[in-house]
C-alpha cells in the first residue's frame, strides 16, 4: 500500500519542473545558481519548488561556502520504484481477473 509519505513524493513528482529538477539532480548535485541556468526558471519559484521535494523527503541539501546544493535521496525513488513495480506484479499477476456482479 501507497503510504502517506509515498503519496507526498508521488505528489510532489507531479510538477513538471520538480520532475525536471530530480531528473537534473539524478545525474549530480547542483546549486540553485545551475538549476536557473538549466531550466530557465526564476529562483524564487526554483525555490519553492525545491522546498516543496526537500519536504516530501525527496532530495536534501548540502551547504558548501555561500551556496547550497541540492541532492536526490536514493531511498525516497527506491520505495516508490518498489511499490509501482509491486502494483504491476499484481496486474500481471490478476491477468483476466474479475469479482462477479452481485
Amino acid at each position: 500500500m501507497l503510504t502517506s509519505v509515498g503519496a507526498e513524493v508521488v505528489r510532489a513528482l507531479a510538477d513538471p519542473l520538480r520532475l525536471r529538477i530530480v531528473t537534473l539532480l539524478a545525474r549530480e548535485a547542483l546549486c540553485t545558481t545551475h538549476l536557473v541556468a538549466e531550466t530557465g526558471a526564476r529562483q524564487t519559484n526554483l525555490s519553492n519548488h525545491l522546498r516543496v521535494l526537500r519536504e516530501a523527503g525527496v532530495v536534501e541539501t548540502e551547504p558548501c561556502g555561500r551556496f547550497t546544493y541540492y541532492k536526490v535521496r536514493p531511498e525516497a525513488l527506491e520505495a516508490l520504484a518498489s511499490f509501482f513495480g509491486g502494483l504491476a506484479q499484481s496486474v500481471h499477476n490478476a491477468g483476466n481477473a474479475r469479482r462477479p456482479c452481485p
